[in-house]
C-alpha cells in the first residue's frame, strides 16, 4: 500500500520523534496546505468561505485551546465562552483606543489579555478539580459575560451594547470590515490558525506538555518526580486561554463583524466541549476534526431530509442537534474515549499493515 513506511530509516533521535516522521505524512500535510491556501480560495465562493471555512477555522483554534487544558492538562473548564469574549472585547478596545497598531499585533494583545485572564480564574485549580473545578469556570463564564454585558466602557458607552468591529488592513488588504473581501478574511484566519496549531502541537510534544500530561494523569506522582503543579496548571490555564482569546477576536472581527457578549454564552462553552469530546481529547487533530464536525451537522441535517423528501422545521434541526450531539458523546465515552482522532489514527495504523491482520 502507499503508506508503507519500509526503507525509511531515522538515524537520529530528533528524526525519529519529528512532528511527521513518516513522509507520506509530510507529503500529505503539504498537498493539504496547498489546497487550503491556494486551492480553495480559487474555487470556492463567497458563502462557503464566511459560513462554513471561517467558523470552522476559528472553532478548530478555540478547541485547540480546551483541549490543552481539558485534554492535555486535565483540568475541566466550561468557561470557554468567557475568555473568547475576553479576547473580542480586548482587541475591539485596542482596536479603538490604537487605530494604528497592526490587526495581527492587536488579536496577540488581546489573547494575551484572556490569558492573565484565564491565570487569574485558574487559582482554584490548585485546590480543587473534577466537576468542582468545572463549577469554579462555570463561575468565571457567567461573571465575564455579565461584567461585558453591564458595564459601557467595554463597548465604549455604546446605547445597543452591540458594537462593529473596525475595519483594518494587512499589506493593504482589508482583513476586517465591510471592505473585506470573504477571500482575505478566510486566508488571514487560515494563516493564524496554521501558525497556532504548530505551535501548540509542538508545545505538546516538548517538556511542557509532558508536564501537563504528567498532571493529567496523576498529579501527586507527578509533583514527587518534582513538576511543580502551581506553574503547570497555571501555564495551562495561561496558553488556553491565549488560544480562547485569539479565536474570540477572530469571531469578531473576521466572522460577525461585531462585538457582542451574548455570542459567547454557556451554549458557546458546551458547544466546544463537545468538540473536543467527539473530536478526541489530548488531541490537536481531534480539535480540527470535532469542529468539522459541529459545523457540517447542521447543514448535514438540512440537505439529508429534504433530499428524501422529509423538511424539517428550523427548531426542529435545533432540538435534533442536541440529541446527535449528547448520543454522539456518551458513544465516544463508552466505545471510544479518544473521538474520532483515535479512529483516524486506527485507520493509519491498519495501513501500514496491510494486508497483514491487526
Amino acid at each position: 500500500m502507499f503508506y508503507r513506511e519500509s526503507g525509511q530509516f531515522k538515524s537520529a533521535y530528533a528524526a525519529d520523534q519529528a512532528m511527521f516522521p513518516i513522509l507520506q505524512d509530510r507529503i500529505g500535510m503539504a498537498v493539504i496546505l496547498a489546497v487550503a491556501f491556494v486551492g480553495v480560495p480559487m474555487v470556492a465562493n463567497d458563502y462557503f468561505l464566511s459560513t462554513l471555512l471561517i467558523p470552522f477555522l476559528i472553532f478548530a483554534l478555540a478547541a485547540i485551546g480546551l483541549n490543552i487544558l481539558t485534554g492535555y492538562c486535565g483540568q475541566l473548564s466550561l468557561g470557554t465562552g468567557g475568555f473568547m469574549a475576553c479576547g473580542a472585547f480586548a482587541a475591539y478596545k485596542l482596536a479603538t483606543a490604537l487605530p494604528e497598531m497592526n490587526i495581527v499585533v492587536v488579536f496577540l494583545l488581546s489573547g494575551f489579555v484572556s490569558a492573565a485572564v484565564g491565570v487569574v480564574f485558574g487559582v482554584p485549580s490548585l485546590r480543587i478539580k473534577g466537576f468542582y473545578l468545572a463549577v469554579a469556570t462555570l463561575a468565571a463564564q457567567f461573571f465575564l459575560i455579565w461584567l461585558f454585558t453591564k458595564v459601557p466602557w467595554f463597548v465604549n458607552y455604546s446605547a445597543s451594547g452591540v458594537i462593529s468591529a473596525p475595519p483594518r488592513d494587512v499589506f493593504g488588504f482589508y482583513v476586517t470590515g465591510i471592505e473585506a473581501t470573504a477571500e482575505a478574511k478566510y486566508i488571514f484566519c487560515l494563516s493564524f490558525v496554521a501558525v497556532l496549531a504548530l505551535v501548540a502541537k509542538n508545545l505538546v510534544r516538548g517538556r511542557v506538555g509532558r508536564a501537563w500530561m504528567a498532571i493529567r494523569d496523576m498529579d501527586i506522582a507527578a509533583e514527587i518526580i518534582g513538576i511543580k503543579p502551581l506553574q503547570t496548571k497555571l501555564l495551562a490555564f495561561a496558553v488556553s486561554s491565549f488560544y480562547c482569546g485569539v479565536a474570540g477576536a477572530l469571531w469578531a472581527f473576521i466572522y460577525t463583524s461585531s462585538v457582542e457578549a451574548l455570542a459567547f454564552d454557556i451554549n458557546r462553552s458546551f458547544q466546544i466541549l463537545f468538540m473536543i469530546i467527539i473530536g478526541g481529547l489530548g488531541s490537536i487533530l481531534g480539535s480540527f476534526l470535532g469542529a468539522a464536525f459541529i459545523v457540517l451537522l447542521p447543514i448535514f441535517l438540512n440537505v439529508v431530509p429534504t433530499a428524501i423528501g422529509v423538511p424539517l422545521s428550523t427548531a426542529m434541526i435545533a432540538h435534533m442537534e442536541f440529541m446527535i450531539f449528547g448520543a454522539l458523546i456518551i458513544f465516544f465515552l463508552i466505545v471510544e474515549p479518544h473521538g474520532l482522532a483515535r479512529l483516524w489514527q486506527l485507520g493509519k495504523e491498519k495501513l501500514r499493515l496491510w494486508p497483514f491482520p491487526h
